[in-house]
């Protein structure tokens, strides 16, 4: 089994910048793919990115690209979101998660994940 814990949400205006991490633990997640959903109230869950387990490939949700960017340190065991230009729609829960299967168009699927962290609040408001 392997548990994943979120961190670095918080509240911030809009156009800062936010650095969410996900620590793995439990086994390696370094032969995973890594990523990030988010969950507004009301709404279903969404994907924000995902990372290849070198992380030499990368997919994004068209509403966070060029403002996002998903990256990893394998010998940290951890995941990062880094979170710029926020914007209020921006606003959720934060949530990673982890999958056996490789990087593909699934890859921005719920079901493709097994393993998921249990999120982290970001706010933006002025």
């Amino acid at each position: 089994q392997v548990q994943l814990v979120e961190s670095g949400g918080g509240s911030v205006q809009p156009g800062g910048s936010l650095r969410l991490s996900c620590a793995a633990s439990g086994r390696s997640i370094s032969s995973w793919v890594m990523g990030w959903f988010r969950q507004a109230p009301g709404k279903e869950r969404e994907f924000v990115a995902a990372i290849s387990w070198n992380g030499g490939s990368t997919n994004y949700a068209n509403s966070v690209k060029g403002r996002f960017t998903i990256s990893r340190d394998n010998a940290k065991n951890t995941d990062y979101l880094q979170m710029n230009s926020l914007k209020p729609e921006d606003t959720a829960v934060y949530y990673c998660a982890a999958s056996i299967w490789r990087l593909s168009r699934k890859s921005s699927e719920v079901g493709s994940y097994g393993y998921w962290g249990q999120g982290t609040q970001v706010t933006v408001s002025s």
